[in-house]
């Protein structure tokens, strides 16, 4: 996975949710666009809002897949 594809992702008209899905099996809902944030450049983690404070940083390295559910996430 790599940072532009993730910011495609994130930016498509209109957005569709997505999971982010890791290599240990985890997904990471992203009901959102801006739930994500993503530093400038060619950055190597990105973060996920989740409920309230909660938040997770996630390194790109251990992505494996975008998983789009047409709205249900």
């Amino acid at each position: 996975m790599t940072i532009d594809q993730l910011r495609k992702a994130v930016r498509q008209q209109p957005f569709r949710p997505f999971n982010v899905c890791l290599g240990d099996g985890r997904e990471i809902p992203v009901p959102h666009p801006e739930c994500v944030m993503i530093g400038p450049e060619a950055a190597r983690t990105f973060g996920i809002a989740g409920k309230g404070e909660d938040y997770r940083i996630i390194d790109l390295l251990l992505v494996t897949s975008l998983d789009f559910t047409n709205g249900h996430v």
